[in-house]
């Protein structure tokens, strides 16, 4: 975070930087296209009506999916916009 003899607005201009980053990273992710399909692709379960409807294009029933999202992915720790002192911890 800015500090210091950092101009007014720092704070906040890196935090709406942050947001912003993040929300680029979130819509790049892959969403499904096309026809949803009855049964799950992996499991082969039916997949339920409202689902399908809510997210045109889904695969995959809901316990696959919260499978496969549970999956974990690390992230890099660093803040790349915050100070030289931020990193040394």
């Amino acid at each position: 975070m800015a500090g210091g003899w950092a101009r007014d607005g720092a704070v906040s201009e890196q935090i709406e930087a942050s947001i912003s980053d993040e929300l680029a990273r979130m819509q790049a992710q892959k969403r499904p296209v096309g026809e949803s399909l009855t049964h799950c692709a992996e499991c082969e379960e039916p997949i339920p009506e409202k689902r399908r409807q809510a997210l045109p294009g889904v695969k995959l029933c809901l316990d696959c999916q919260q499978d496969r999202d549970g999956t974990y992915q690390q992230r890099s720790g660093i803040n790349r916009r915050g100070s030289k002192d931020s990193q040394l911890k």
